[in-house]
């Protein structure tokens, strides 16, 4: 007898369309409650707006207002247009019903086995995204599918492909709640790692998880913008079953290193010298175990007085007191010694540091990494964007940073084990540029971060060429792996992809001639499943991300950030008393007090020397006065040495004019004696007798 039989590709097209139009219904209900709320929150920050005075609360509250009320205007269009999504599924349906495709039954009906039945429905695609050539049947289609076959929570990343066919009714997914034991996108360039990992970023911030990423090239920006959608794109999505593609921006906040600039503009994220610690930073500098209990000391002399360290020029200053000044010297003392040589090494490590932009990370105010764990006003998570351009310029602040930012998320985050989706999740895009040249310092950082993390509801991916580019103490902790195509066109590259194969799972594939034949944006997809075995190895055709492919206009970007509260919060740079001016404070009193006291002292050697100049002057006046009281003394005396001679001489000139004629007349007769005593004593000469006789008479004349 025959009857009209349904096949078993139509039952499980029927039941398709059945779920696929209650998850429409479901996601327009979920739409028009996210805005509803959005609607809420817009009125209540309204309602805040209207009755605060502060000019800066009421420029955070207006801003995420208009973000609440363009929430609300997004979810309500989505709702409509899931609405329209699901009306069409159903007109699909009664056209399905109105002519249904009578099929003859097999021969021998009852002997169709539950294989055969189960095979033909894994092979038939969804009826919402028909497809005009149905893949081959494949063993291996079957495996892949029950491999990624999950009862909780996925983040799609596409279909599965086999032998270059698409398989869209296959979905490689990722199962949220194992995305916390971290992962590995790699790939040759120019392969499609960072639209891959532009797409995992949507799928988690559409699941409610907040995404960090470091944007090395700055081309993740267009996840602030919608798609645009085109017919090409439309063929690509619907062989591949995204049927939900549509056009969709996420929330996305843009941060940069330190200060916002016009290239790079976001909200800077900088932290304090004091918050990361001695034994962090002296990993940073790749101090040695004699150099960190140097740098541990200084911090602790720093606690000791009550000195912040807020940047490095505060770090510089206290190194050079304490090892330049007799005061310092005199202090560090009491806590210990630093030699002159360690702290030469400590203050290069840190001069280059600062050269390569730690001058600005350091500082304040000191960002809250908190902030990375937002959603927004519609459930989705907050994607940080971080912009690192020259990455590989500037190796110590990369390390710095990265180290900073996993420590202090595993120091604040409470243990939640596996939770139903992570917390967080980062991807490192161009992660060799963190591992080339790095210290055995950082690599164990990472290492012990990476193994802990988890536990805190982080997940930590990294996005390099070859796996061999991430040290595989690192590598050994990556459960998930994205695997791009390689090339193999030296006797190295042929080495890392043979590598590369002997970190998947044993498959059914050929590895090595896979990895060297996929195209751009296929993969191969490995993860760990929800009991934490590796899934099987699937062959993978990436499904096309929502948002734009590529950088939206730099003045796009400068708008969102001036839109950003925590631009607000951060934006502006700030320089309180630290050690820095203390030090700097203390040494100018002392500077002031030792010129005041030099000053003092040469008072008072000016006064001690105009004491005694005017005790020399005043000997010298002595001197002068008794000198010339002796020229006084000798003049008088001359002067009466004098007088007594004038006396003398007016005397003796007296005294000859009264005796002036008397004198006149004996000189007269003197002189007529002694001429007749001539004569008369050449008479009387001629005899004896003569002469005796002359003689008497001339002498008693004389007498």
């Amino acid at each position: 007898m025959s009857e009209n039989f349904t096949s078993p590709a139509e039952v499980a097209r029927n039941a398709a369309q059945e779920a696929e139009l209650a998850r429409l219904r479901a996601e327009a209900a979920a739409a028009k409650l996210a805005a509803a709320e959005a609607a809420a929150k817009a009125a209540e920050l309204q309602a805040k707006l209207a009755s605060t005075t502060d000019q800066t609360e009421a420029e955070v509250l207006r801003k995420e207002a208009a973000a609440a009320d363009s929430t609300a205007v997004t979810k309500t269009d989505e709702a409509a247009a899931k609405e329209a999504e699901g009306a069409a599924v159903e007109a699909n349906a009664a056209l399905g019903a109105a002519s249904p495709d009578a099929v003859a039954p097999p021969a021998a009906p009852a002997a169709a086995s539950d294989d055969t039945a189960e095979k033909t429905a894994e092979t038939t695609e969804p009826a919402v995204t028909p497809s005009t050539h149905e893949p081959p049947a494949d063993p291996r289609a079957g495996t892949i599918a029950a491999g990624y076959s999950f009862d909780t929570p996925t983040m799609p990343l596409g279909c599965a492909l086999i032998d270059g066919h698409n398989y869209p009714d296959i979905t490689i997914s990722l199962p949220l709640r194992m995305m916390n034991r971290h992962g590995l996108v790699a790939g040759a360039t120019g392969t499609g790692k960072t639209r891959t990992l532009q797409l995992m970023a949507e799928g988690l911030s559409a699941a409610g998880v907040p995404v960090f990423i470091t944007d090395v090239k700055g081309d993740l920006s267009g996840l602030m913008s919608p798609g645009a959608p085109s017919e090409k794109l439309q063929a690509r999505t619907t062989a591949q079953g995204q049927s939900s593609w549509q056009p969709t921006g996420y929330p996305t906040e843009f941060l940069t290193l330190g200060v916002s600039s016009e290239s790079a503009p976001g909200a800077p994220v900088r932290t304090t010298v004091q918050n990361f610690g001695a034994l962090l930073l002296s990993r940073a500098l790749s101090l040695n175990a004699t150099q960190t209990e140097a740098l541990q000391l200084i911090f602790e002399y720093c606690e000791q007085r009550t000195m912040a360290l807020d940047d490095l020029k505060d770090l510089q200053e206290v190194v050079t007191f304490l090892t330049s000044t007799d005061e310092g010297k005199t202090e560090l003392n009491s806590i210990g010694g630093v030699s002159r040589p360690t702290a030469g090494v400590i203050l290069r490590s840190v001069a280059a540091l600062a050269a390569q932009g730690g001058d600005v990370f350091f500082g304040l105010p000191a960002f809250d990494t908190a902030h990375f764990l937002r959603t927004a006003a519609d459930g989705r998570g907050v994607i940080s964007l971080l912009r690192m351009t020259n990455m590989s310029e500037k190796p110590a602040l990369v390390s710095a940073f990265i180290m900073w930012l996993l420590n202090d998320l595993f120091r604040t985050l409470p243990e939640v084990g596996d939770a139903d989706k992570p917390k967080l999740v980062f991807f490192f895009d161009e992660a060799h540029l963190l591992f080339e040249g790095a210290s055995k310092e950082f690599l164990a950082q990472v290492e012990q971060v990476v193994k802990l993390i988890r536990s805190k509801g982080v997940g930590i991916y990294f996005l390099t060429q070859t796996p061999t580019d991430i040290p595989e103490e690192v590598l050994g902790q990556l459960g998930s792996r994205v695997q791009h195509a390689l090339r193999a066109f030296t006797p190295k590259d042929a080495k890392a992809l043979r590598a590369t194969v002997s970190t998947f799972p044993v498959s059914d594939f050929d590895l090595e001639e896979l990895l060297t034949s996929l195209g751009v944006g296929e993969a191969i997809v490995t993860i760990l499943d929800e009991k934490g075995r590796p899934s099987p190895v699937a062959p993978t055709k990436l499904w096309a991300p929502q948002s734009v492919m590529g950088p939206v206009d730099n003045a796009q970007v400068k708008k969102a950030v001036e839109a950003s509260a925590l631009a607000v919060k951060y934006m502006t740079p700030e320089d309180r008393e630290s050690a820095f001016e203390k030090l700097r404070a203390e040494a100018q009193k002392r500077q002031e007090e030792a010129e005041a006291a030099a000053a003092a002292a040469a008072k008072a050697e000016a006064e001690e020397k105009a004491r005694k100049e005017a005790e020399k002057q005043a000997k010298e006046e002595e001197k002068r006065r008794r000198e010339e009281e002796r020229r006084r003394r000798e003049e008088e005396r001359r002067r009466r040495e004098e007088e007594r001679r004038r006396r003398e001489e007016e005397r003796d000139a007296e005294r000859r004019a009264r005796t002036g004629f008397r004198g006149a007349a004996s000189k007269a007769a003197n002189s007529f004696a002694r001429s007749l005593g001539t004569q008369l004593s050449r008479e009387l000469v001629k005899d004896n007798g003569g002469k005796k006789i002359l003689g008497t008479v001339l002498k008693g004349f004389f007498k």
